[in-house]
């Protein structure tokens, strides 16, 4: 039986060995450091002025009056909505939507002023692009506001003519009037509420693939017994050296990510920064667990990072964040336990975000170090696989 001083020294044999791996092939740097830092830049930059602005869109204005003229001031009053053109017939702005120079058309029929006048009900027409979600469905809410404000208008007009009192007309038209005071995010910032779930979400994709891969690699290139020797033959002390290097990195590159948002770009939390920090490495540990538990049960390098390429992008619909989780059917409910991040994001939005003690979220956390053990399940068979098993292409 090895002491314990042994088993160090073979760690520290072993770790030293997956540092000088990361520093020789560029392959480490890039998917455990570049790719992660540039996703963080990419997103918080792309959401930087919360919601997107000035979305282009155009306008078939068949009536040209001063009536659709103001309808068209009112739209580009609008941050979201930026009208580009405005085009002559609906088939000209309909093929410029569908080349995606813009994303929704408005519509306002010959004669709407004069219908509108006489008391008759104009018809405008709005037509949108949903296959660019985000895009189309703000465009569709300031299309459909400014609908509503052109109707409202209408009607307006016609009780003014009729002699009825300005008061009395306002409390037809808006008998109550709504205050919206949205709790921990008053801006309705998209970059607060996005950019929280995606950037984990793409890290982790990151953790799985390379978690993987390290392991697969040593098969594919003969060095998995060449490993084993220098751990010794304890498999326990192969994994903790060749990982624990790995999550230096990641954990250095998550708590970047959290210091970006949370303190330089000044995002809303109630909790510290320590703790913050502390739930940011668990995650890291957890995927990684997971990325090794599915390479134990599935030893071969291209099914291994295709199943944890799979189960990563499988996360970001079942995280909860853009569909939630409790509407899903049943056995959708369930596989939400399997996720790594739907444990992260439910500790974020309770704890971190809204402040809730952390017995609130303890099942989550309990989730999450079920992950991290999750490879002592595996590690007798991951034994046989590097000792045993050779490559097959």
């Amino acid at each position: 039986m090895s002491s314990p001083k042994e088993h160090i020294f073979a760690f520290l044999a072993v770790a030293k060995r997956e540092f000088r791996h990361i520093g020789y092939y560029p392959m480490y740097w890039f998917c455990m450091v570049l790719l992660p830092l540039f996703v963080i830049f990419f997103f918080t930059d792309i959401m930087h002025e919360g919601l997107p602005t000035d979305v282009p869109m155009g306008v078939v204005d068949l009536d040209n009056s001063t009536t659709s003229r103001k309808l068209m001031r009112r739209l580009e009053s609008f941050p979201t909505a930026r009208i580009v053109a405005n085009y002559p017939t609906f088939s000209a702005a309909r093929e410029d939507m569908q080349e995606k120079k813009i994303y929704a058309i408005m519509y306002i029929p010959e004669g709407m002023a004069e219908d509108m006048i006489a008391g008759h009900k104009p018809t405008i027409s709005f037509y949108y692009n949903n296959s660019v979600l985000l895009a189309g469905s703000l465009l569709y809410k300031e299309l459909r506001a400014i609908s509503t404000m052109a109707s409202l208008a209408m009607v307006q007009t016609k009780m003014q003519a009729l002699g009825v009192p300005q008061r009395e007309i306002m409390g037809t038209l808006q008998p109550v009037i709504i205050e919206a005071h949205p709790i921990d995010n008053p801006y309705l910032n998209y970059n607060v509420y996005l950019s929280n779930i995606i950037i984990p979400a793409c890290i982790a994709i990151f953790i799985f693939l390379m978690t993987a891969y390290t392991i697969g690699v040593e098969i594919k290139f003969g060095t998995a017994r060449e490993w084993m020797r220098k751990a010794k033959g304890h498999v326990s002390v192969a994994m903790l050296g060749k990982i624990l290097p790995q999550t230096f990195f990641f954990a250095l590159v998550v708590w970047f990510y959290q210091y970006w948002l949370f303190v330089h770009l000044g995002f809303p939390h109630n909790s510290s920064f320590a703790f913050i920090m502390c739930v940011g490495l668990i995650f890291v540990l957890a995927c990684q667990g997971l990325g090794i538990f599915i390479f134990g049960i599935m030893p071969s390098m291209r099914m291994s990072m295709s199943i944890c390429a799979l189960w990563s992008v499988l996360s970001f619909s079942i995280s909860g964040f853009s569909f939630p989780v409790d509407a899903m059917d049943p056995p959708i409910q369930a596989m939400a336990w399997m996720f790594p991040l739907r444990s992260y994001f439910m500790i974020y939005q309770m704890n971190i975000f809204h402040g809730f003690p952390v017995a609130d979220s303890w099942i989550y956390f309990i989730a999450l170090m079920v992950f991290i053990m999750l490879p002592l399940l595996v590690l007798r068979h991951l034994k046989t696989v590097l000792n045993t098993y050779e490559y097959i292409p």
